[in-house]
């Protein structure tokens, strides 16, 4: 099996803040494996704050060329790397080929009725009035996803809250609070009609919320990276947002699928940016959630050959097969 590495730069539109940090490009690790004329791809973002980069990743996936090269299935793969965004890509490729190889689109060979998803437009932190216009911006999209940290998150709240009555809206802490200060904020986010408050606490503080009844449903993003953290964070938290960077790949991912669902638990689908080849498998994942996150296209300043296409409202078509799958 002919198997490649590539790295590329991918600068966003304008610069993504986020609590405690601010983006303006991500190095997306891109991999192709070819066997019998046939090629399958994948991509992967890894996890900042996890420190993986894209050098690391590519060492990662070089430690086991021998392997690649030989014709590793996807289960020797988890048993070979960790989770993260190395895996993912390899993963993600591995699937591809697989659906190529045999002329079985995914969906066929996951036994699933596929539809289009409606995804969230995300609001990174800016000023209340930059933030109400940044929601003005997406006003094509029904759902609209907030990034806030401790820094007057209700004033920012209401401020797009009064931009976008219309919309449904999630919040995205990233870590940003403290437990008091979620008792606090969460009596406000309730009233301003919010769907979800996703991972409001530091990873590693989660406990406390055992027992807690949060007026608005709670997910787990840093708290839930990978299978062998769901059973704890299913504990605390109502809803697990998936993200194929930090699980692993399609593989994992459909494995929290399965624990959840016979959990009772609500699902997010999430993404660390990335091309129409990130969100391509993420897709596969969003049938299962109810809440969608796959807008990373939308903040880079251009996209890959045969992407997803993100229409009106939100609403994302299913990937071509010239994508992936």
């Amino acid at each position: 099996m002919q198997f490649t590495i590539d790295v590329k730069r991918l600068p966003l539109r304008i610069p993504f803040s986020i609590t405690g940090y601010t983006f303006e490009h991500v190095d997306a690790l891109q991999v192709s494996l070819t066997q019998d004329g046939v090629s399958g791809r994948g991509e992967g973002i890894g996890i900042y704050y996890l420190d993986e980069t894209a050098d690391s990743m590519r060492a990662q996936l070089e430690s086991i060329r021998s392997d690649v090269e030989g014709g590793i299935d996807r289960t020797s793969l988890l048993e070979r790397l960790p989770p993260g965004g190395a895996r993912n890509a390899l993963d993600c490729a591995l699937w591809d080929l697989e659906a190529k190889r045999s002329g079985t689109a995914i969906w066929e060979l996951l036994a699933l009725q596929p539809r289009p998803l409606v995804t969230v437009a995300t609001v990174g932190i800016g000023t209340p009035e930059q933030m109400a216009e940044a929601a003005l911006r997406y006003a094509q999209y029904d759902k609209i996803k907030v990034k806030l940290s401790a820094d007057e998150p209700i004033a920012r709240l209401e401020a797009i809250r009064a931009a976008r009555p219309d919309a449904s809206i999630l919040i995205d802490v990233n870590q940003g609070w403290s437990f008091d200060e979620l008792r606090e904020y969460a009596p406000a986010v309730a009233r301003l009609n919010v769907d979800m408050i996703e991972q409001p606490l530091p990873r590693g503080g989660d406990d406390i919320l055992e027992g807690y009844r949060s007026p608005v449903p709670l997910g787990a993003d840093e708290s839930c990276l990978s299978l062998a953290e769901y059973a704890k964070a299913a504990r605390c938290y109502d809803v697990i947002s998936i993200k194929l960077d930090k699980c692993g790949g399609l593989t994992e991912a459909l494995q929290i699928v399965d624990n959840a669902q016979r959990d009772g638990k609500e699902l997010m689908v999430g993404n660390m940016v990335g091309t129409s080849l990130s969100m391509a498998p993420a897709f596969v994942v969003g049938q299962h959630c109810r809440f969608v996150d796959i807008d990373g296209p939308l903040l880079l300043e251009g996209d890959i050959e045969h992407a997803l296409d993100y229409a009106t409202g939100g609403v994302v078509g299913l990937p071509s097969p010239q994508l992936w799958g």
